[in-house]
């Protein structure tokens, strides 16, 4: 039976502190070798027997094997330097950092089909995984090699797909490509940004989605935030090129930020992930607030198509607070969903 209003998260939850230091995007292992290796599994099933006490339906690896959404896929590559080393604007907003491409860009191995796999065989619920999408991984390098975003966007999209084919393989329901720079660089977005996310699909067939956020809840994300004025409009100009796209699934944030609901309407028949849960703040949403999000959504999207979520990944917040925003997103989606069957 298929369940109405799935829950689901946008990625990373928190590490246990045995394995990384808490509350830090790119905190570095307190592990290695092979107890490193071990550490990561067994944070994993830890990750997913708190999803599904929560009652998550679909579920992930809560990103427990990577260090980072982006920088984790891309150590995986060759022609990538990380001892080369440039300072760059990431997303126009803050500065990083970041490692150069120095050459052509290629995979040698998979990246994370053997997690994928792992988590497979620990759970019979829906899984999804996700991976960084082309034009987010290249606004987290320095390129001194293609000379160009859209050449080397391409070249990652087709790293990305031979990848997503081998982790659809290793049984992935839903493949999900990060794409906070979707919210930045819009005409990039309309020329290529969405093409290539396309490439990166081809072939699959499981379902696909792309996630929109605002970002992590750390403090250069939430300065700007307050740049954007009363209403963040920015899924507008990349809404109706992404309606007529192939992707299946489109998530985004909602709860706490500033985006017109209405917004949704220009991705009317694709399936939308709703993101019912402000990731920067230690505030817990009561399962009532949880409800009032989803209910707003459903004025613009079919409750077939409604997939509550977080608004973007809880890397960064305490244990037990990501919990109990987990909690509240189970209990607020049911709240709607028994007032959807009465």
């Amino acid at each position: 039976m298929k369940i109405l209003l799935p829950t689901s998260t946008a990625g990373s939850l928190p590490k246990p502190s045995w394995l990384a230091e808490p509350e830090k995007i790119w905190s570095p292992w307190k592990l290695e070798d092979q107890e490193l290796k071990d550490g990561k599994l067994d944070a994993l099933r830890l990750s997913l027997q708190e999803q599904v006490q929560a009652g998550i339906h679909i579920v992930s690896d809560g990103e427990q094997t990577r260090q980072h959404f982006v920088t984790t896929f891309i150590e995986h590559l060759s022609g990538v330097d990380f001892e080369k080393r440039e300072t760059v604007k990431i997303r126009n907003r803050y500065e990083a950092s970041v490692p150069t491409v120095v050459g052509q860009v290629s995979r040698p191995k998979p990246v994370f089909v053997e997690d994928a796999k792992f988590l497979r065989q620990q759970t019979k619920q829906p899984i999804k995984w996700a991976l960084p999408g082309p034009m987010t991984m290249i606004d987290t390098l320095y390129d001194h090699h293609y000379k160009s975003r859209e050449k080397l966007a391409w070249e990652f999209a087709k790293i990305l797909n031979q990848e997503a084919r081998e982790l659809e393989a290793a049984g992935v329901d839903i493949i999900q490509f990060d794409e906070p720079a979707f919210n930045v660089f819009f005409d990039e977005v309309n020329d290529w940004g969405v093409a290539t996310l396309e490439r990166a699909i081809e072939g699959l067939k499981c379902e696909t989605a792309v996630h929109i956020c605002y970002g992590y809840g750390i403090k250069a994300n939430t300065d700007w935030k307050k740049t954007l004025g009363s209403e963040w409009r920015q899924y507008e100009a990349t809404f109706p090129k992404l309606q007529q796209s192939n992707i299946d699934i489109v998530s985004l944030e909602c709860h706490n930020s500033q985006v017109p609901m209405d917004l949704i309407e220009l991705i009317r028949g694709k399936k939308v992930m709703v993101g019912a849960i402000d990731v920067a703040t230690h505030t817990i949403e009561t399962p009532e607030e949880v409800a009032d999000t989803l209910r707003k959504a459903l004025q613009f999207v079919d409750a077939d198509k409604l997939y509550p979520c977080t608004n973007c990944g809880m890397a960064p917040l305490p244990r037990e607070v990501a919990q109990g925003k987990l909690n509240a997103l189970t209990a607020g989606a049911q709240i709607v969903r028994d007032e959807l069957l009465a």
